[in-house]
C-alpha cells in the first residue's frame, strides 16, 4: 500500500497542476528544540473536488522519504511510529510537530492530491532546522593586568555555555571589528587577537553570537592598555604667552599647569634653570610663581612629565620674564587721579576761606565798640 502511495507520490513530486496550488511560508523554518514547530500550509483549487488527500513525509539526506500521516478528507491514517508527535487537522494541511528534538532536523515533504473528473496534484517541501538557543556569552582578557601599547599584545576570548550552529561577531563600540594588522581571529572567530596593542585600541568590546533561533551579545569589556604621555603641555592662569614665553607683571603670581595624556596618569617634576644650574623645585601638576621673589627676571623653566608603567616621559621647556609693566600701570592710575585730588584740595580751601572770612566780619564791630570806649 505504501509502495503505492511513495510512487504516486514521486510521479508528481516535481508538478504543479493548473487548478491546484499548494503554498508555503518559507522554504526553511528553525526550530527550538523541546518546543512545538507549526508548520503552514495553505492549498486552493478551482474545480470540483469529490475527496481530498493530504501526505506528509520526512526525509533525511541520501535516505529514503518515511510517510509520516496522511488523510482522505478529514480522515487521518498516521503512521503508528509517530502518531503521538505528529499532527494534522484536515482540510487543514498544516502539521505540528511536538516536542522537536535533533532528529526531526531534514525536509518535510507535503503532497495535496484532489479527486474530481481528474486527479490533481500538486507538493511543496520545507527544510527544517533544529537548534538550542544562545546563552548569554562572557569574554575574557589576558592578560587581564593589561598591555603596553607596542610592546604587549591582548587575546580576547568568547565563551558560550549553550547554544547550536553559533556564528560568532566582535563588537568595538558598537561596530563590527575586521581583521587588520593588528586585529586577527580564531578559526571560529571566537578569540579576537590584538597585536601589538596601542592607544587607538582602546574601546568597549563585546561578543555577539548568533544562530537561526536567537542571539545573545555579552556585557562590555574594556581592555587595560598603557600609554603615554602625549601632547604635554604648559598653561598658565595669567600672564601673556608667546610661544614658549610666558611674561608676567612684577608683584604678580602666576600658577602654571603641566598635563600630558596618559595611563596610567603622569608623574610631574618641574626644574627651574638658573646661572646655569638645574635643580628640580616642585612635584605634581601645578606650579605657583610669585615674581617678586624670582631673582632675575628672565627664568628658564622645565615640566617633565613620567609614566611609571610604560617607562616613557616626555618634557617641555619654558621661560618666564617678569616686566615692570605693573609698576608703570600704577604710577598711571595715581596720575589719573591727581586733577580730583586737585579739585578736592581747591575746594577746602575756599570752604575754610570762607569761614575765615564769615568769622572776621562777625568779629570787627565788637572791636569798633572796644576801641571807642578805651578813647574816652
Amino acid at each position: 500500500m505504501w509502495l503505492r502511495v511513495f510512487t504516486a507520490f514521486f510521479a508528481f513530486v516535481a508538478m504543479d497542476c493548473s487548478g491546484l496550488k499548494v503554498m508555503v511560508p518559507s522554504q526553511t523554518v528553525h526550530g527550538i528544540r523541546g518546543q512545538a514547530l507549526y508548520l503552514p500550509v495553505h492549498y486552493g483549487f478551482h474545480t470540483p473536488a469529490s475527496d481530498i488527500q493530504i501526505i506528509w513525509l520526512f526525509e533525511r539526506p541520501h535516505t529514503m522519504p518515511k510517510y509520516l500521516l496522511g488523510s482522505v478528507n478529514k480522515s487521518v491514517v498516521p503512521d503508528l511510529e509517530y502518531q503521538h508527535k505528529f499532527t494534522m487537522m484536515p482540510p487543514n494541511a498544516s502539521l505540528l510537530i511536538n516536542p522537536l528534538q535533533f532528529t526531526d532536523e531534514g525536509n518535510y515533504i507535503v503532497k495535496v492530491n484532489i479527486q474530481g473528473n481528474g486527479t490533481l496534484s500538486s507538493s511543496q517541501k520545507i527544510q527544517v532546522t533544529v537548534d538550542d538557543p544562545v546563552a548569554k556569552p562572557v569574554v575574557w582578557t589576558y592578560p587581564s593586568s593589561g598591555a603596553v601599547e607596542y610592546v604587549g599584545n591582548i587575546t580576547l576570548v568568547c565563551q558560550v555555555e549553550g547554544g547550536t550552529r553559533l556564528a560568532y561577531q566582535w563588537l568595538k563600540n558598537g561596530k563590527p571589528v575586521c581583521t587588520s594588522s593588528t586585529y586577527s581571529f580564531s578559526p571560529q572567530n571566537n578569540t579576537l587577537h590584538i597585536s601589538p596593542v596601542t592607544k587607538e585600541d582602546i574601546g568597549n568590546y563585546s561578543c555577539l553570537v548568533k544562530n537561526p533561533v536567537s542571539e545573545m551579545e555579552s556585557n562590555i569589556i574594556m581592555p587595560t592598555i598603557y600609554y603615554g604621555p602625549y601632547g604635554l603641555q604648559v598653561n598658565s592662569d595669567k600672564g601673556l604667552k608667546v610661544g614658549e614665553v610666558f611674561t608676567v607683571d612684577l608683584g604678580e603670581a602666576i600658577l602654571f599647569d603641566c598635563s600630558a595624556d596618559s595611563y596610567p596618569p603622569n608623574t610631574y617634576s618641574w626644574i627651574r634653570r638658573t646661572d646655569n644650574t638645574t635643580y628640580v623645585i616642585k612635584y605634581g601638576p601645578h606650579l605657583e610663581v610669585a615674581s617678586e621673589k624670582v631673582a632675575q627676571k628672565t627664568t628658564d623653566y622645565v615640566c617633565c612629565a613620567y609614566n611609571n608603567i610604560t617607562g616613557r616621559r616626555d618634557e617641555t621647556r619654558f621661560t618666564v620674564i617678569i616686566t615692570s609693566t605693573g609698576l608703570e600701570k600704577l604710577a598711571q592710575k595715581g596720575k589719573s587721579l591727581s586733577p580730583l585730588a586737585s579739585i578736592t584740595g581747591i575746594s577746602l580751601f575756599l570752604i575754610i576761606s570762607m569761614c575765615l572770612l564769615f568769622l572776621w566780619k562777625k568779629y570787627q564791630p565788637y572791636k569798633a565798640i572796644k576801641q571807642k570806649l578805651e578813647g574816652r
